[in-house]
This record gives C-alpha cells, structure tokens and sequence, in this order.
C-alpha cells in the first residue's frame, strides 16, 4: 500500500475529533486525505463524534465478516474502522482515523508505515471538555483522570498538545498531514 495510515490518538477530552474536523475542513476537497468514519455500537447524537451506529448484534456480524480494517472495545462499546480504508492507501492516499491506544500494535502490525499522533492536553482542559459533554457524572471523570495510562507510543509518534487555541493545533495537524500527502511543496 502507498498511502499513509494517520492513527490520532489521546485521552478523551484532548481534543482528537475537534483537531480532525479541524483538519477535514481545510484538506478533505483535495482528495488526497481522507477522514474514517468510524463505527461504533452507540447512537449517534450531537454531543459526540460524526460517527456510523451499529448494534452490537450487527457489529459482532459485520465484524466476523471482515468489515473491518481494525475493531476494539472501549468503554463497553466497540468500535471499527471500515475496510474501505485499505482502497484509500492503496490509492496512495493519507488516511486519517481517531483510534485507541491500545490498538497501535495491531495497527502497527497491519500497517508497519502508519503515523501516530499523540494529541495531549492539560488535565484541568480535559477535566472541563469532559464535564461539558455531559456524558458523565464528575465521578466517571475523576477516575478517568486519575487513571494511570502507561505511554508506550512508539518513539517516532508525533505529539501535539491541544491545551489551547484550536487554531495552533490544527494548524499543526494540517501541516503534517499536507506533508504526509505531498501537498507541501520542498523548497
């Protein structure tokens, strides 16, 4: 395969589909980046990702039939990426995903010339981005906080820390994916 594979990843609340949809809006009519829409077992409604809804019954079969180029399960939901994906880099294309942590050694695995990026930001921003979702009580969050994740992104993985202005981040993110198209011309 051609393309490259941009896996985004971070905590809730850093910020990966505010720095996607940041990114689509500015990268997306140029054809050579394309954003995953990823399924998940949950309903779609206006508080959280731009995302297809399956249930788990149809998940689990969709799954077993090879529908996905990666699936996981992540806070009692699944999630997967279509394999569709796999035309998009075969076509030399940059596709970009929000993925889970956990899932960088099989993707890694199945696409050993993926990027990672790392969007991190600081707790007390996450602590209120997650508090104005509304999908939690102050509870949930507080133990998803204090939750000790062990960093093991590969040494190559590109961070970029959405603390503050969207606009500083994605543009960030914009370039690197401009530059991971060839749309960035070398000087």
């Amino acid at each position: 395969m051609s393309g490259t594979f941009v896996a985004v990843v971070g905590p809730s609340g850093a910020g990966k589909d505010s720095l996607i949809g940041f990114a689509r809006d500015r990268l997306e009519a140029s054809g050579r980046v394309v954003f995953v829409r990823r399924v998940v077992t949950r309903a779609a409604d206006g508080g959280s990702e731009d995302h297809d809804s399956m249930d788990t019954i149809a998940f689990a079969a969709a799954e077993r039939d090879g529908a996905f180029a990666l699936s996981w399960d992540a806070h009692g939901l699944r999630y997967g990426l279509p394999i569709g994906l796999e035309n998009d880099l075969a076509a030399g294309r940059v596709v970009v995903a929000n993925l889970s942590r956990a899932q960088i050694p099989g993707l890694l695995q199945r696409y050993p010339n993926a990027v990672v990026v790392a969007v991190t930001a600081d707790i007390e921003v996450i602590a209120k981005r997650l508090a104005n979702r509304g999908r939690e009580t102050a509870d949930s969050i507080q133990l998803r906080l204090s939750r000790s994740v062990v960093d093991r992104l590969p040494t190559s993985t590109v961070r970029i820390d959405n603390s503050g202005s969207l606009e500083v981040a994605g543009t960030q993110f914009v370039r690197l994916l401009q530059d991971a198209a060839g749309l960035v011309e070398r000087v």
